[in-house]
């Protein structure tokens, strides 16, 4: 993709990551919501030009809140395992093209209630210039509403969903994904609400995982399981964390398993993450223009005080080929 090298510094908010503070005042609190500044922003997603690799980083602290108030020096990235000078960083705040992949299959009925409410929860975290769309599934997936700003139209198709059939989460992540093309936004994501247990998609788990790989579409899944590790659980059930763990993470998002009670704090939380990510930059040491898939590594080194910190990143790119 071809993108501009013009950076946006924002400014975030003075809250202290309790209870741990240092001169950086780095915080886990959401920021401000700022007016949208009139410029041409990079986009958010992993991508490469000749020189320049773009890298979207979210941290988060033990107890799972994005940190934010991080600086360059704090940060190391790594290309093929060779370290690479950061020369573009960013807090990363810009309207966001989300996916609402929404589990009504028979084994989600006692759990549709929460679901509903998480996702409503995740709305409120959205911003005036965002767009959604939804896929529902079961033995299908089925575009319900195409991309639109209008979350109450999202939010009123939900008040009707009824839980029945199998459950094609492969398929419906495909069909999303497909979607996802349309959005002109820089910055797009999926949320998945599922229990993971797939029994009836056409696409394969490895196709599914090589489309995401391509893409640049950030993947969260809020993994709903009630009684975990019940041993009434079907085998795809038992299987479903593990699937949606391998999707997301390697898209740089990530998989939050979940009680039903929980689910609308949780989908709250995956909102304020997706608006508090870093940027990266890099020119690659090795300029070879292979069109072969390079893997990307990020660690933080934690300011003095801090606990250890965890960074979420795309795994990789592919590199030009001609």
């Amino acid at each position: 993709m071809i993108l501009t090298r013009r950076m946006v510094w924002l400014v975030f908010g003075p809250v202290l990551l309790a209870p741990f503070a240092f001169r950086a005042q780095v915080n886990t609190q959401p920021r401000p919501k700022p007016a949208p500044p009139q410029v041409n922003r990079p986009q958010s997603n992993i991508r490469v030009d000749t020189d320049l690799v773009l890298v979207p980083v979210t941290v988060c602290d033990p107890l799972n809140r994005p940190v934010t108030g991080l600086e360059k020096e704090h940060f190391k990235i790594f290309d093929d395992r060779v370290e690479q000078a950061v020369t573009h960083f960013s807090m990363d705040d810009e309207p966001v093209a989300v996916g609402l992949v929404f589990d009504v299959s028979g084994s989600m009925g006692p759990k549709l209630a929460r679901s509903r409410q998480a996702a409503a929860a995740f709305f409120r975290t959205a911003n005036p210039e965002d767009e959604f769309f939804l896929v529902e599934f079961n033995d299908t997936p089925k575009m319900v509403v195409p991309l639109t700003a209008n979350v109450e139209e999202i939010q009123n198709q939900l008040t009707f969903a009824q839980s029945k059939g199998r459950t094609a989460l492969l398929d419906a992540i495909f069909l999303a994904m497909h979607e996802m093309k349309k959005s002109k936004k820089n910055r797009r994501a999926l949320l998945v609400i599922s229990d993971g247990g797939d029994n009836s998609s056409r696409y394969t788990e490895s196709e599914v995982k090589n489309l995401v790989r391509e893409n640049d579409v950030l993947i969260y899944a809020i993994g709903v399981f009630e009684g975990y590790g019940s041993r009434s659980r079907s085998p795809e059930e038992m299987g479903g964390p593990g699937l949606l763990s391998d999707i997301a993470e390697q898209t740089g998002g990530r998989h939050l398993p979940a009680e039903a009670s929980e689910l609308p704090d949780i989908a709250a939380k995956i909102g304020i993450e997706l608006r508090n990510r870093y940027v990266l930059g890099f020119s690659p040491a090795n300029r070879v223009r292979d069109g072969k898939y390079h893997v990307v590594q990020v660690k933080v080194v934690p300011p003095k005080g801090l606990p250890s910190l965890r960074p979420y990143f795309r795994h990789g790119y592919y590199a030009p080929s001609q």
